[in-house]
């Protein structure tokens, strides 16, 4: 009776989980810029004798350390500007221990926010590449001075900075001194070397005996998870974002409480405010988390 009914053989299809979660697992505040912005451009540090919160970034070759302090420097001006070389690819621009500072209002009256990014070389796998572990941890202390060459081939390319050294500074201010320790991963790129990742907990120990606070900055969102590339407002839905969060949050021992997943600017040529929130969201426990160390001092 029921032969021929069917011309197709009947298929069971595999469900198919959504990859976004019903809710968002972390609260963001969406369309706060003005305030988000003004929150940084009104912070004074917490000590007279302190002119700048000083932020050191580290973290592999090619994760978007230039492009973020690119994308902040936007941020804080409120609109596009370019202070900081960015690199393409895995291919280093920066090789100096160089410090960025962001320029607030114009003219005459120009001047500085009290905010400062400090960059350095990318950490690479093996004892023969990037900067020096021992460089960090002397920067964390402010030894390093400004301009430091980290790879000088000329010399000895893979010898960490000594106390004899013109470019050691051996009296420190409070200036000097890192306040915040900030690292920069990418959220498309596979996995981290584990050797890479052993570099990486090793000066967050340092830190850690410093008592200076320690976060991370998770870029590239967009080209790790499709649905926020649609829309960013799905990047705390993301399951897939959340899982690389959580991972690396294992990994090096930074809490998942203190990594923010950030989109830099890269193609856009004006401002985008769903951008500006992740990372002023970013940067508000940058200047948050530094100035309570501050007022350790």
């Amino acid at each position: 009776m029921f032969q021929g009914l069917f011309k197709q053989p009947f298929e069971v299809k595999e469900y198919e989980p959504s990859a976004v979660l019903d809710e968002p697992w972390r609260e963001l505040r969406w369309g706060n810029v003005q305030e988000d912005r003004q929150y940084v451009q009104e912070y004074k540090p917490a000590q007279d004798d302190i002119r700048y919160l000083r932020v050191l970034l580290y973290g592999p070759v090619g994760a978007g350390r230039s492009s973020f302090i690119n994308s902040v420097s936007n941020v804080m001006r409120g609109r596009m500007s370019t202070p900081a070389l960015a690199c393409a690819g895995s291919v280093p621009f920066t090789k100096t221990y160089e410090t960025h500072k962001f320029l607030k209002g114009q003219g005459s009256s120009k001047t500085f926010y009290p905010v400062v990014f400090t960059d350095t070389m990318g950490l690479e796998e093996g004892d023969s590449r990037g900067v020096h572990v021992d460089d960090i941890k002397l920067a964390l202390k402010g030894h390093v001075k400004e301009g430091h060459k980290v790879q000088p081939k000329k010399f000895n390319p893979f010898s960490p900075l000594v106390e004899s050294h013109p470019d050691y500074n051996p009296n420190p201010s409070a200036d000097d001194k890192v306040h915040v320790l900030v690292c920069v991963i990418s959220a498309h790129s596979s996995q981290i070397r584990s050797s890479v990742l052993e570099k990486m907990k090793n000066v967050r120990e340092t830190a850690s005996e410093l008592e200076i606070p320690h976060m991370a900055i998770m870029t590239n969102i967009d080209e790790a998870c499709g649905e926020t590339e649609k829309d960013l407002w799905n990047v705390y839905k993301s399951k897939h974002l959340r899982k690389k969060m959580a991972d690396f949050s294992a990994a090096v021992g930074i809490p998942l409480n203190c990594i923010f997943p950030v989109k830099n600017y890269s193609h856009e040529i004006d401002l985008n405010e769903d951008v500006d929130t992740l990372i002023l969201s970013a940067l508000r426990k940058m200047i948050d988390f530094g100035d309570d160390f501050i007022e350790k001092f």
